[in-house]
């Protein structure tokens, strides 16, 4: 892996929300050439993206269930 692709990397993991521990956790990575292990971290950092929207979605789903009960006892 280049050093601009790791900059890159590093670049989109900020984008995409990624805590900066996990984005540090990375770099160190690159500088001990783990490049397995950096997208083993990827893949954590998917999953808790995932998990984090599955929650959100729970939490709209009752906001639905909500707005259809009000609208339903107008």
């Amino acid at each position: 892996m280049k050093n601009t692709d790791i900059e890159r990397i590093m670049a989109n993991m900020g984008d995409a929300g990624c805590s900066r521990t996990d984005i540090d956790r990375v770099r160190n990575l690159y500088e001990a050439g783990f490049d397995d292990e950096i997208v083993k971290c990827l893949r954590r950092c998917r999953c808790d993206l995932i998990e984090e929207l599955h929650r959100n979605q729970r939490r709209v789903d009752c906001l639905d269930h909500l707005i259809r009960t009000a609208e339903n006892n107008r």
